[in-house]
């Protein structure tokens, strides 16, 4: 529950979900991600952009960084949706990304 608590606060002081580390563990990690197979089954569309700029102050555009100090947000994948924070579904395309339907973390990413 702890834990619960502290991933819910780290999310909801993030300042843009942009910029996106890729932590070792998963206690190392603002939010737990699964990734699904089909974009019904995802919480957000997400699309990987090009360059940082593009991905400000938007939830569902992400931009990969090297390093865990130049992220706004980290995140650990784990292997079972049931571990998950959030389920992910990654685009091929700009337009396609965005939220699917209501939830808890909508809003809270940026």
């Amino acid at each position: 529950m702890k834990q619960y608590f502290a991933i819910l606060f780290a999310a909801a002081t993030a300042a843009v979900a942009g910029n996106v580390y890729v932590c070792d563990y998963d206690y190392q990690a603002d939010l737990q991600i699964f990734v699904v197979n089909y974009e019904y089954q995802a919480d957000l569309c997400v699309y990987f952009v090009e360059y940082e700029y593009q991905a400000d102050e938007e939830d569902a555009l992400w931009y990969f960084v090297d390093y865990e100090y130049q992220s706004d947000i980290d995140i650990f994948y784990v292997d079972y949706e049931y571990q998950a924070d959030l389920c992910v579904y990654f685009v091929e395309y700009e337009y396609q990304a965005g939220w699917e339907g209501g939830n808890k973390w909508q809003q809270r990413l940026h």
